[in-house]
């Protein structure tokens, strides 16, 4: 079983920063596309960022030079520097990533449970 675990969100006042990590845990064999998205009350969920294996990254363009996504392939583990952070970013960010488990060798998307952050003075 594969679980992703979320952890470094709270409560930041405007202009702060905050950074997310990701952990991914389990019978895992290969992590694909790691992503974060986040969902605001009333909203849809929304792709804030994601990164390949390789490293390639897109962002979404509200936060284009604000956020940083990056991975550690040896630990599992994706991050979100947010910077220059906006009321408007307060949400839930979730982790996703496609996985391919060790004991089926197929890939799948999961997602993590959150992990709350709030932008206010």
């Amino acid at each position: 079983q594969v679980q992703l675990v979320e952890s470094g969100g709270g409560l930041v006042q405007p202009g702060g920063s905050l950074r997310l990590s990701c952990a991914a845990s389990g019978s895992i064999f290969r992590i694909n596309v790691m992503g974060w998205y986040r969902q605001s009350p009333g909203k849809q969920r929304e792709l804030v960022a994601h990164i390949s294996r390789g490293g390639s990254t897109m962002y979404t363009d509200s936060v284009k030079g604000r956020f940083t996504i990056s991975r550690d392939n040896a630990k599992n583990t994706v991050y979100l520097q947010m910077n220059s952070l906006r009321p408007e970013d307060t949400a839930v960010y979730y982790c996703h990533a496609y996985i391919t488990t060790a004991a089926t060798m197929r890939t799948d998307a999961y997602w993590g449970r959150g992990t709350q952050v709030t932008v206010s003075s």
